[in-house]
């Protein structure tokens, strides 16, 4: 079930534990790689502005598969964050803290991810209200072990780790108590979408909800 009021968004994200990095290589990919995360069972993309087919993308992801919610990923300026909304997303994800873009998406009761790396970034956030953020790079900046650093000081913040965010370490970040899920390019493999094999592509998404699924429940036990 998509989401559909933006003060939905960050909770479903949070259930899910899992946030597909979507970057389309053509629009003729949009609608069926997202009905391959909807069978697999991660209907959320984060479509990103790395590709010049993200804003068409969204919007026939939005009008043809309803069921998978569109969030608009690596954006950098105002002009694409009006975009993205214009075309479906319900939320956004910025690579760093773009005040201008977080500012605005605050005041307009838009959900957003700003990426932050560093102390400074997650107080910006803190001090806006904030409690939700991306942590980018992750592995470049620490992973595991800055996260929890960054627990003591900031104890109320939850995380969103991508970059370098992988099978193999997906459960170790999900693990932690101050990260609400995980991001990256995973769930999609890239091989797999260069030759359209979709069925590849919905099992990426069942390994991921498989490492993730058991360990938020424990810890919302």
């Amino acid at each position: 079930m998509a989401v559909t009021k933006s003060e939905e968004l960050l909770p479903y994200l949070e259930q899910l534990g899992v946030v597909p990095l979507v970057t389309l290589h053509s629009l003729e990919e949009a609608v069926p790689l997202a009905n391959a995360l909807e069978e697999g069972g991660v209907p959320v993309a984060e479509v990103t502005f790395r590709s010049p087919f993200c804003i068409d993308g969204m919007k026939k992801i939005a009008a043809e598969v309803p069921g998978v919610t569109l969030v608009a990923g690596t954006v950098h300026t105002l002009d694409q964050a009006k975009a993205s909304i214009d075309a479906g997303a319900k939320g956004l994800v910025t690579p760093a803290f773009t005040e201008e873009i977080v500012d605005w998406a605050l005041e307009n009761n838009v959900p957003i991810l700003p990426g932050t790396a560093v102390p400074s970034d997650v107080d910006k956030a803190y001090q806006r209200g904030m409690r939700y953020v991306k942590f980018f790079p992750a592995e470049a900046y620490g992973g595991v072990k800055t996260l929890k650093a960054l627990n003591g000081p900031f104890a109320e913040m939850k995380f969103l780790p991508t970059g370098g965010v992988s099978l193999k370490n997906a459960a170790e970040y999900i693990g932690l108590k101050n990260v609400f899920a995980i991001g990256g390019s995973f769930p999609v493999p890239s091989a797999a979408q260069k030759v359209g094999d979709w069925a590849a592509v919905a099992q990426a998404c069942k390994d991921a909800r498989a490492i993730v699924e058991p360990i938020i429940a424990s810890k919302n036990a």
